[in-house]
């Protein structure tokens, strides 16, 4: 069970996908690097999702979250659309787990998961399916990567298409979270 919200958390694609993508067209090292930190995220919100559901209503800053979303999104669109396709020069390694970090810590998708499944999930608790549950992202910072590293190697054509995707992929939910912000 655990493994299966694990699963449900990092796999489906969004922003932090299209971010991690980015990276790992660069280096095997950089996407798993990013994804780390966007790992790195889930441990803080869940922590934060359980501790501050015994005292808060999380549900009343949905909204602000969106913002932040959508300004945080819309910045890494526009600086890897600018980008060439060979990415940038390779950023310490300190700082791209920051940047997953910061890119999970304001991904409204990964924030309101937390806020729902997530806080299920720290009702029902238990060791095993806290265990299950990052055991699978920790599969996803491996595999994700290096799928998208050798795909981007192999077929050099994948690598323009993949950042190009990725632009559009942020700059997307960016606009998405703008709308639920102004009309929320």
């Amino acid at each position: 069970m655990g493994a299966l919200l694990g699963f449900s958390l990092a796999v489906p694609p969004g922003p932090m996908n299209a971010w991690i993508a980015t990276a790992a067209t660069r280096s095997f090292r950089a996407g798993t690097l990013t994804a780390s930190g966007a790992m790195a995220a889930d441990a803080v919100l869940g922590a934060a999702v359980y501790l501050l559901s015994r005292s808060f209503d999380l549900h009343g800053i949905v909204r602000e979250i969106d913002l932040v979303g959508a300004v945080v999104l819309g910045v890494l669109g526009v600086r890897a659309l600018r980008r060439p396709s060979d990415g940038p020069e390779r950023p310490p390694d300190g700082r791209t787990v920051l940047v997953g970090l910061g890119v999970g810590l304001s991904n409204p998708y990964q924030v309101v998961w937390w806020l729902t499944a997530g806080l299920a999930f720290a009702y029902l608790g238990g060791l095993v399916l806290l265990a299950g549950l990052f055991g699978a992202i920790a599969v996803w910072v491996v595999a994700f990567p290096a799928a998208v590293h050798s795909g981007a190697r192999r077929h050099p054509a994948v690598r323009e298409g993949l950042r190009l995707g990725s632009v559009a992929i942020l700059l997307g939910f960016a606009g998405y979270f703008a709308y639920l912000f102004v009309v929320g």
